[in-house]
């Protein structure tokens, strides 16, 4: 068999799986010689985040756990790119790996998720939701406090099956996931931003690459969607300015606006009885400082030691 001349690293997940076979159509559509048979090889890893099914992930470090084991292995050379779901991105990239290229962003909404209601508002009193998301806990907290929050992980179809086993009564899942995998009609509703904020970059794919590659940077180059890189810098901006960790609530999303972009985003605590919002408008060129503008605000708002006292 003849060597491949791109490995592409992912995670194992049907949803990670779909995603990885987005990027590599768009990769053999763009370089005819990663077109032909065995020309691109799909490496599976299974990360750390993927083996803990029992507990909560912010108790072991969020977000980073996975990606851990793809910058390894891109480190090494055992691959040479990795996809990723941005939401999934640790804020700071281990050393000597960057985002090489952003796919055009699916729908980066929530989607609520219940056989018992139609939307949130109509559970009943005493209902569970159930998340491990501090992000969504907080916004439906600070909507229905009277709601019962419990954990619940799994990929889409594990979750959606607990939804419908009585696990919980109600879920929220990335719309984009359920879009990728043909499972939309498991949505109960699509809900707006301004009733749930998105997690930063989610519904983008990202994919990374060891910084000194330029011949792989290259490839990648040739497929980026500029608008969803724009988008994700700005919201990525805005979590490093906030320098929170997987158990601070936060939610940004950054949108087209008529002459540029707009960026909305959020900081709250766990309980949801304060939660901070913010908006900004920039042109494209200054995404960035705009996100970083954002989250000082929001830094400030929330007050010193916010933060820390999060964890």
């Amino acid at each position: 068999m003849a060597t491949p001349l791109l490995r592409i690293g992912t995670r194992g997940s049907p949803l990670a799986l779909a995603q990885t076979e987005e990027a590599r159509a768009r990769l053999a559509a763009r370089h005819p010689e990663l077109a032909a048979d065995g020309a691109i090889a799909l490496v599976v890893i299974r990360t750390t985040g993927d083996k803990i099914r029992d507990r909560p992930l912010r108790d072991f470090g969020g977000k980073g756990l996975f990606t851990k084991e793809l910058d390894e292995a891109m480190l090494e050379s055992r691959i040479d790119i990795a996809v990723n779901s941005v939401k999934d991105l640790p804020t700071v990239l281990a050393d000597g790996i960057v985002i090489g290229c952003s796919l055009p962003r699916e729908d980066p909404r929530d989607a609520f998720v219940s056989a018992k209601a139609g939307t949130l508002m109509d559970l009943p009193s005493g209902s569970v939701v159930g998340t491990s998301s501090p992000r969504r806990q907080a916004q439906v907290l600070n909507l229905r406090p009277d709601l019962r929050i419990v954990d619940l992980r799994g990929n889409v179809d594990t979750r959606i099956r607990k939804i419908a086993d009585g696990d919980a009564d109600a879920t929220y899942l990335a719309l984009a996931g359920l879009n990728r995998l043909g499972r939309a009609d498991a949505a109960s509703q699509i809900v707006s931003a301004d009733e749930m904020l998105p997690a930063a970059g989610q519904g983008a794919i990202g994919i990374t690459c060891r910084a000194a590659d330029d011949r792989r940077l290259a490839l990648l180059g040739a497929i980026d969607d500029g608008a969803t890189a724009c988008a994700i810098g700005a919201e990525r901006a805005l979590l490093a300015a906030l320098g929170g960790s997987c158990r601070t609530p936060i939610g940004a999303l950054c949108t087209p606006t008529g002459s540029g972009l707009g960026l909305e985003g959020l900081v709250a605590e766990p309980d949801g009885k304060q939660l901070w919002r913010t908006r900004r408008e920039a042109p494209s060129d200054e995404a960035e400082a705009m996100g970083r503008d954002a989250g000082a605000e929001l830094l400030r708002r929330a007050g010193p030691g916010f933060i820390a006292s999060l964890g």
